[in-house]
């Protein structure tokens, strides 16, 4: 008989399935990923913009002809002219001015060591320079001879004492053949001539601005003149007048200025000139009349300066940042505190016998003494009561106001703004205004696209 065969009845039981919490969290982070990348590739996307303290400068630039009040002194005699004093200088009257001698005078060097600059001349130097670096620009590659000009006048000046000294011992001396001329009358002393000393502002056309074939002579020590030449000129006061050229726009804009602030690139003083203009041949000339500094720009016919038309600081913002919006005006009388809070509000006529009182957010106010209140918080149409008072006011002036969007809490919240100046691409806005911005304020950059409110996503 055939072996037993055993047979057994195997079952599979399938194995229950258990809750894994893991592949939960999972999926659950996982829709809220896909479903903040979708929010946010469907939400406008604001630029913000950091409010900043700045400023805006618009000045323009000219080349004037400058006219004082000259005295040219033309030479006594024949001889070699010798000067007592430096260009630039102040003289009285009986200073002894410059000698003339029937040869050229030898004047010795110092002996020694080179001649060391004072403190305060070395001071002028460093001043010229810092100055010059700080204001120096490609456009203004020009002022480098300027610069070259002002040490060399501080050099030579240096120069000069050792031969006045000399000179003045010849003098003292009674060297033969050496006369001493003195100054008729006080002033300030320059040593060339350019055929202008005789201009008026009055007799100043166009063409006479230009830099082009102007030529000045200056008289040097030791050269011989002949009697009758111009030996010195001297700047009796301290008036004078710079006689500028005008564009069209620019004297549309300064047509009602009786003054203007003005800034010499030269040394960067800044001062305040008379101003006046008129047309002449077909031209814009402007006269800007000092009475102070001449001395400065003794030395030059031709000045350079520029016309300060606005100069302004504040809050810095782009102009696209700008926007208007409709606020509700009401006088100021009619608000009010009350509710459980110190909160401003205003009371509102309902027809039972207490007025309700209704909190509202203020946006501006007005040297009239109007209030500016959001359209949002109320109604048009709706009746007021001025506190303490039976007068009623009913809401319905609605007037603008500029502004932008102010962001730092996560939305947007309106703020008005008040425009000193502009450039092209931004505004000065005044700093400091109860309802206004602040400095490190965040705004939206475009405010066209923003609505109160609105939630920001940056």
């Amino acid at each position: 008989m055939a072996g037993n065969t055993q047979s057994s009845n195997i079952k599979v039981y399938q194995k229950k399935k258990h809750l894994n919490i893991g592949i939960i969290i999972f999926g659950v982070i996982f829709i809220y990923l896909v479903v903040t990348v979708l929010m946010y590739l469907t939400e406008k996307h604001i630029s913000v913009y950091e409010v900043r303290e700045g400023s805006i400068l618009k000045d323009n630039s000219y080349t004037g002809l400058a006219i004082r009040n000259e005295t040219v002194i033309r030479s006594e005699d024949n001889g070699y002219v010798n000067y007592f004093v430096s260009a630039g200088s102040k003289v009285g009257a009986k200073t002894q001015i410059y000698s003339l001698s029937d040869h050229k005078l030898q004047f010795e060097a110092k002996s020694g060591k080179s001649q060391k600059l004072t403190s305060v001349e070395q001071n002028n130097i460093r001043q010229k320079t810092q100055t010059f670096c700080e204001n120096y620009s490609d456009e203004s590659f020009g002022d480098v001879y300027t610069l070259k000009s002002n040490i060399s006048s501080v050099l030579d000046g240096k120069s000069n004492q050792n031969r006045q000294t000399q000179l003045a011992a010849l003098t003292d001396a009674d060297t033969d053949g050496l006369h001493v001329f003195s100054a008729d009358s006080d002033g300030i002393i320059c040593y060339y001539v350019d055929g202008f000393e005789k201009t008026t502002a009055d007799d100043v056309t166009p063409d006479m601005l230009s830099k082009e074939g102007y030529r000045k002579k200056e008289q040097k020590n030791n050269t011989r003149i002949k009697s009758g030449t111009p030996v010195y000129k001297l700047i009796k006061d301290d008036d004078w007048t710079l006689v500028i050229p005008l564009t069209k726009e620019c004297a549309k804009e300064l047509k009602d200025s009786s003054s203007v602030h003005v800034r010499f690139p030269k040394d960067n003083e800044t001062m305040t000139a008379a101003f006046s203009m008129k047309k002449v041949k077909g031209s814009y000339l402007g006269y800007l009349a000092f009475d102070s500094s001449m001395v400065r720009y003794a030395q030059d016919r031709f000045v350079d300066v520029e016309l300060i038309l606005e100069d302004q600081s504040g809050l810095k913002i782009p102009k696209s940042a700008i926007t208007k919006k409709d606020f509700y005006v009401i006088p100021e009388d009619y608000l009010t505190q009350g509710g459980n809070s110190n909160s401003t509000g205003v009371l509102i006529d309902t027809g039972k016998e207490n007025a309700e009182f209704q909190a509202v957010d203020i946006y501006d106010t007005s040297d009239d003494g109007e209030v500016y209140l959001s359209r949002d918080q109320l109604k048009s149409g709706t009746v007021i009561v001025k506190p303490d008072s039976s007068d009623t006011y009913t809401i319905e002036t609605k007037k603008p106001l500029k502004g932008v969007y102010n962001i730092n809490k996560g939305y947007a919240i309106f703020k008005k703004v008040s425009i000193l100046c502009e450039s092209d691409e931004y505004y000065i806005v005044q700093e400091g205004d109860s309802y206004g911005l602040s400095n490190y304020d965040h705004i939206v950059q475009n405010g066209a696209g923003v609505s109160s409110d609105d939630v920001v996503f940056q």
